[in-house]
């Protein structure tokens, strides 16, 4: 899923080539894609663009009358580029909107079909779309620990929750907690406020980090290659392979459709977290330290 640093990579290269320029044509061909019936979706048709900005993981693009239409990528959509004259984007496009400088296409891998779109009007209707997240790059450590200890989870569930941080998501948590050397699954409330220092500073470290790496990487292109997974992150996406602090080898677990990646010695003191379906399968012979996991990979 595309989360803060891409979906702000995605809004500066939308302001640059949609801000001041009319939507003359819009095609939507994804049956469950639009999820508002009003304003109706037509009435942006000949609108000028007049701003661009990020709420959460979505992308807003307002349009004069003071109108809204919210993009939501989830997990799969992505958004593509093609200028005035390009062929058709054919039929892995979910929506096209066809503007004076070029054409913005939305697509969506796999079958799911989770991508929305939402058309609302004025500042209400875009408070309604806001999942209330703190916004952690604009915020002070004060405000960061009230919102963190407002509840009693796991850090990788409330760093991942809309409610309490806005734009974090599974992949760059994972590179967040291992930055901070915290467990994923330490409970908020048993925290220090040492170890929840180090964590407000891991968070905007490394989100700052990834917009200034990503903004690099597009030079002005629009960003065509959005992924979760990047060759140059520390523990996501990168499960038996060594980790470039200390050199053991990055564990996961594996959750629903999600894996969360961590370091053992780096985060949890040499402890290895029960995989559900593993453990589950193991029950007393689940190993605690990767000196076990080795034991038991001999045998």
């Amino acid at each position: 899923m595309p989360e803060l640093p891409d979906v702000t990579i995605y809004v500066e290269a939308l302001r640059e080539r949609i801000v001041g320029h009319q939507l003359q044509r819009l095609t939507i061909r994804g049956p469950f894609l639009l999820r508002t019936v009003t304003p109706p979706v037509d009435s942006l048709r000949g609108k000028t663009v007049q701003a661009v900005r990020r709420l959460g993981k979505q992308i807003l693009l307002g349009f004069e009358g003071d109108l809204w239409l919210s993009l939501h990528l989830k997990i799969a959509g992505r958004l593509h580029w093609r200028p005035v004259g390009a062929k058709p984007a054919g039929k892995k496009a979910l929506a096209q909107f066809e503007f004076d400088s070029g054409t913005l296409v939305l697509t969506e891998a796999g079958t799911q079909h989770r991508a929305s779109l939402h058309l609302v009007a004025g500042e209400e209707g875009v408070r309604a779309l806001d999942a209330g997240g703190l916004e952690v790059l604009e915020a002070d450590l004060a405000a960061f620990s009230s919102a963190l200890r407002s509840s009693n989870h796991t850090l990788k569930r409330a760093l991942t929750d809309p409610r309490l941080f806005s734009g974090i998501g599974n992949a760059y948590s994972d590179e967040i907690l291992h930055r901070a050397r915290l467990s994923p699954v330490s409970m908020t409330q048993r925290l220090s406020a040492e170890d929840i220092e180090r964590l407000y500073q891991a968070i905007r470290e490394v989100l700052t980090e990834w917009v200034d790496r990503l903004r690099t990487e597009a030079r002005g292109a629009f960003p065509e290659k959005v992924t979760a997974f990047r060759p140059a992150m520390t523990v996501h996406g990168r499960y038996g392979q060594p980790c470039p602090r200390c050199g053991a080898r990055i564990q996961r677990i594996r959750y629903a459709s999600n894996e969360t990646n961590y370091c053992a010695p780096c985060q949890t003191g040499g402890k290895l977290l029960a995989d559900r379906a593993l453990s589950r399968l193991l029950r007393e012979d689940w190993p605690r330290t990767l000196e076990e996991l080795d034991e038991l990979k001999k045998r």
